[in-house]
């Protein structure tokens, strides 16, 4: 999706990510990616009812595995670049000395387009961007059976906000005869640092593990004042800081040849600021002939040490050879800017018929906390007479609230025959206060809102097909989700929208009907060509109808090709060669209209790259 945001099930952001088992906690929201990928060793993104085990963000579970230092030792240095000013060096290191295991890795990215391209052009005017990344694992075996490891990160990202060429200004400001809108200067830091240390366990039937996070996150937007006034009436410096510690749990035991007992529990505590400093163009506006708009300064701050705490027991019986069963239980408690808590009932069943055959049902109670950081209240009176008023409904603007679902998951992966594997899936959910988030502002930050009601629904059928050297996949996914009635944030929306929103079910803004992907991959004598497509039926825009139509769909294909030298060196080179949307289609992904749409965003041109690693 765009600006760095994954849409599991058309839900926004409401991922979970786990590294060995341990929750990274969330950080602030802004268009980062925060993880460094080149430590993963294996990735798999798990959906439907969740088990007891899995709270907070359940939309999806992307499970992480980091790679072993023992497992492969030595390094490796890569040189990647190419079209658009891209250049990424990285280096990663690995081995063992005794019982101690690490792995570390770090890169560097530049590009000029750090952001989506807000016009079709083939480059982005100002939209530089400069990243750090960096990752570290030591793991040590203190006896047989007990293992404590330490995990580290750090991302640090700076982006120029991109322009869009030839804006016919809305105001006019004291010493600014004119203003071109392809000169705007905005900009965009974030960075983001988290630690975790864990103790695992295995003991006679089962094991256990304990584990410490941190995580630090803060975002800083700059204006471009003056621009910004002239084109959209506020210039905003907007902060948002989060400092998160936590604790959790995990525990099983094997308490007989037919049941296994899970339980565990987390206890973070988050410490939040949102700042923004403004200026707005007061009203009325715009002035009269050749008289400039006066303008005044706003402060508004907020801030929070809020508590999640959650525990949960399971029990995955085995009914029989084929047919298991996992109930269970859980308990969070949220003590934020809303304090509120929730049982969650949790079952999920599991039958494998015969080989190659599984079928699986289940049912989850989920409970969501909104993100701490973007879910503050703000004090909407601040902007009374100046253009960027806003209004509460009567009775006043809500606080975000928790999300609450029922949620129901069925489906099957059948065995075709050997190589060929074919998936269905089919999920529906009822929702109560359903989260949602948008930039409702030149600042690329997040606000989250609710919708009283909300539905998603909505099927998926996946392939998979591996034969010797050569292996493909397709992937189709038909959804949908409505909401209705936006009951926090309201000042965020404007009155039509929320008049017509409080009496009909809307489709969310990243809702898409249909999403597909395929490719294949084929390895020959140390040369791997690849190829890959998605397609996409559009995301939302606006029709008169909020959210009511569709930009048109897309398709982007995509090429690689690689080989692995032997004989260059002592090591072995890999050299590979990449083309990014191979037929140059032209696709908008948003078109800057919607609820929560700020900008416009295009897919990228084509674009051509060229990497070479090299082992040591």
């Amino acid at each position: 999706a765009a600006s760095g945001q994954l849409h599991v099930r058309n839900e926004h952001a409401n991922l979970q990510y786990r590294i060995n088992g341990i929750l990274l906690p969330d950080g602030v929201s802004g268009f980062s990616d925060v993880l460094e990928t080149g430590f993963i060793n294996s990735l798999s993104l798990v959906t439907g009812a969740l088990p007891a085990e899995y709270g907070l963000h359940t939309s999806g579970l992307v499970d992480i595995t980091t790679r072993s230092g023992a497992q492969e030792p030595g390094g490796t240095i890569s040189f990647y670049g190419g079209s658009r000013g891209t250049f990424t060096p990285s280096i990663e290191y690995g081995g063992s000395t005794g019982a101690v295991d690490y792995f570390f890795t770090g890169r560097y990215v530049m590009n000029e387009e750090g952001i989506e391209n807000p016009t079709a052009s083939w480059d982005a005017i100002h939209d530089h961007t400069d990243q750090e990344k960096g990752f570290g694992y030591i793991s040590a075996l203190l006896d047989n059976s007990t293992r404590l490891s330490w995990i580290s990160g750090v991302s640090v990202q700076n982006f120029q906000i991109p322009n869009t060429p030839g804006l016919t200004p809305k105001y006019s400001v004291p010493g600014v005869p004119g203003f071109d809108s392809a000169l705007l200067n905005e900009t965009q830091f974030e960075q983001n640092y988290y630690d975790v240390i864990a103790l695992q366990r295995k003991i006679e039937n089962g094991d256990y593990q304990i584990a410490y996070f941190s995580r630090y996150s803060e975002l800083h937007f700059n204006p471009d004042e003056n621009g910004d006034l002239v084109f959209n009436g506020i210039a905003s410096d907007v902060q948002r800081r989060s400092f998160l510690n936590g604790v959790q749990a995990d525990g099983s035991y094997r308490l007989n040849a037919y049941n296994t007992i899970r339980t565990g529990f987390t206890v973070s505590a988050e410490q939040t600021k949102a700042i923004s400093n403004s200026s707005a163009i007061l009203a009325p506006a715009p002035p009269p002939p050749g008289e400039s708009t006066a303008q005044g300064g706003y402060f508004d701050e907020t801030s929070k040490l809020g508590w999640l705490i959650g525990v949960y027991a399971q029990d995955e019986i085995r009914l029989t050879d084929k047919l298991t069963l996992n109930v269970g239980l859980r308990f969070d408690q949220m003590y934020e800017y809303v304090d509120a808590n929730q049982w969650s009932p949790r079952v999920n069943l599991e039958y494998r018929p015969f080989a190659g055959t599984t079928l699986h049902a289940g049912y989850a109670r989920y409970f969501t906390p909104p993100p701490q950081v973007a879910s503050g209240p703000t004090n909407v009176a601040l902007f009374d007479g100046t253009v960027a008023a806003s209004s509460c409904p009567a009775g006043g603007c809500g606080l975000v609230q928790p999300e609450r679902s029922h949620y129901f998951d069925a489906g099957i992966t059948q065995t075709i025959f050997p190589g060929l594997d074919v998936g269905v899936d089919a999920y529906y959910k009822l929702a109560r206060d359903l989260l949602d988030d948008g930039q409702f502002g030149a600042a690329l930050v997040l606000d989250a809102f609710n919708y009283e009601k909300a539905v998603n629904k909505g099927i998926e059928v996946s392939t998979k097909y591996n034969w010797g050297n050569f292996s493909a996949y397709g992937n189709v996914a038909i959804g949908q989700q409505k909401g209705k009635n936006i009951i926090s944030n309201q000042f965020l929306i404007g009155a039509d929208d929320l008049a017509y929103i409080a009496d009909h079910y809307i489709f969310t803004d990243h809702s898409q009907t249909i999403t597909a992907s395929a490719g294949f991959s084929y390895m020959w004598d140390g040369t791997r060509l690849s190829v890959d497509m998605i397609y996409g039926s559009g995301l939302r825009t606006d029709t008169g109808i909020p959210n009511g139509g569709t930009v048109p769909a897309y398709t982007q294909v995509n090429l690689g090709i690689s080989h692995e030298f032997d004989n260059l060196f002592a090591t072995p080179t890999t050299v590979r060669f990449d083309v990014v949307n191979v037929f140059d289609e032209i696709y908008e992904i948003r078109d800057g209209q919607g609820i929560g749409v700020f900008a416009p965003q295009y897919g990228p041109r084509r674009g051509f790259f060229v990497g070479v690693s090299q082992k040591f």
